[in-house]
């Protein structure tokens, strides 16, 4: 998420962007016994590694003889890294992704059924059940979950005169430019090689566009996603983003706006505890629905990531891949790490705490209608490598259409 912040998104990334892998070690997890595991998970702030230590540490204590060899991935690095894993044959036994259904398609993942219990298996919410499968199968098991609403500076939209957060396209380039006057960067656009396709979705699914047309057929390059680009171009033309968006990931943003110095910004649930608090707790911000070209109509993104079982070994490595996972998703664990870490939950067993706080619940009640990318799909893999790489070169000095084109190429040779 990070992605799809992800993603995920999502925090503090200044340091941990810096990291391609640490912990226990990056061996191939293999042993005699099948007892030793290898887990390649993603770095989502400065917190996820002392998470992961602690409960492998707690997991490894109360389960003799298995070990748990981890090795932390930021999320810009991640995709070559998983492909370079891949081709290499050297995929870890459990990977943190956002992506699964190619791995499913040519056979090198276990079905869900396979690797977690039948209590973990039924606690999953339908909704991710539905974006973890594979020709009907579940192949994938829901990690984490966020939806993307608009955070705006309140003290920055009254310098700026501006009442209320915008409704339509014509309502943020107006504000974006009173903000802008008013001395701070009017709209903070993230299109740089981390979660470009979480950005642009986000706004094109709010003109009626998106990845895939009604028959699930790729659609990339249709007229409403070239409006939609050719928008956040003229934003950009416009002066009202902060500088070359097509180079700018997610943390820069997230973090600028904490700091005070951007009005608006897509963020989800993770932004309060990641960037907003460690910055200034006293940040007077707002969310709101996703702007829309009409004004009217507001789609929301949901972002899910999930978790990856490899076989191994001819299946020599399952019996210590299922009693890792499912010590990870018992309540107490999973819940944890989606405090900590400020996201949404994927299982029912988690989700009631967190509608309890007026902050999540506005997230929490937005993924039941949210619009989700075509993972189950095995192109999106290649789409989303695609996006990352060329979809910002439209607002710096590329054609949306000529961009929108390749990357239709991409999607339907990727099948």
């Amino acid at each position: 998420m990070r992605k799809q912040f992800a993603g995920a998104t999502a925090v503090g990334l200044s340091l941990a962007l810096a990291l391609t892998g640490c912990g226990k070690g990056s061996s191939s997890g293999d042993d005699s016994s099948g007892k030793t595991i290898r887990f390649v998970a993603a770095i989502y702030d400065d917190n996820t590694k002392g998470y992961w230590d602690g409960l492998i540490k707690d997991f490894e204590a109360k389960n003799p003889g298995y070990k748990v060899n981890l090795e932390m991935v930021d999320w810009e690095q991640m995709d070559r890294k998983v492909k370079t894993y891949v081709q290499t044959k050297q995929a870890p036994d459990v990977l943190n992704y956002n992506a699964f259904s190619d791995f499913a398609r040519d056979g090198l993942i276990y079905k869900a059924e396979e690797v977690v219990s039948p209590q973990v298996l039924s606690d999953f919410t339908p909704t991710f059940v539905k974006q973890a499968q594979y020709q009907g199968a579940q192949y994938g098991l829901p990690f984490i979950s966020s939806a993307r609403l608009l955070f705006y500076n309140k003290d920055l939209f009254a310098k700026a005169k501006i009442d209320k957060p915008p409704a339509s396209w014509a309502e943020v380039q107006a504000d974006a430019q009173k903000i802008k006057a008013a001395g701070a960067t009017g709209y903070g656009l993230p299109l740089g090689p981390e979660e470009a396709q979480a950005e642009f979705y986000s706004w094109a699914m709010n003109n009626g566009g998106g990845w895939v047309d009604s028959s699930g057929k790729w659609a990339i390059n249709q007229k409403a996603n070239v409006e939609t680009l050719t928008f956040l171009r003229d934003l950009t033309k416009s002066g009202v983003t902060q500088p070359n968006p097509e180079t700018t990931d997610r943390a820069k943003v997230f973090n600028q706006f904490a700091q005070g110095r951007i009005g608006m910004a897509i963020g989800g649930p993770f932004t309060k505890a990641g960037f907003i608090d460690p910055a200034n707790k006293n940040l007077n911000f707002g969310v709101a629905p996703l702007p829309s070209k009409n004004g009217s109509s507001h789609d929301t993104l949901g972002v899910m990531d999930v978790l990856a079982a490899f076989k191994r070994d001819g299946g020599k490595n399952k019996e210590a891949v299922r009693r890792f996972l499912d010590f990870f998703y018992s309540a107490e664990n999973s819940s944890k790490f989606l405090k900590l870490e400020g996201f949404l939950p994927v299982t029912k067993s988690a989700g009631d705490a967190l509608s309890a706080d007026p902050y999540m619940k506005q997230f929490v009640d937005a993924l039941p209608t949210s619009q989700f990318a075509p993972t189950g799909n095995p192109a999106w893999s290649a789409v989303a490598g695609a996006v990352k790489q060329d979809l910002g070169a439209a607002v710096a000095n590329g054609d949306p259409k000529k961009v929108l084109d390749g990357i239709q190429q991409t999607a339907e040779k990727a099948g």
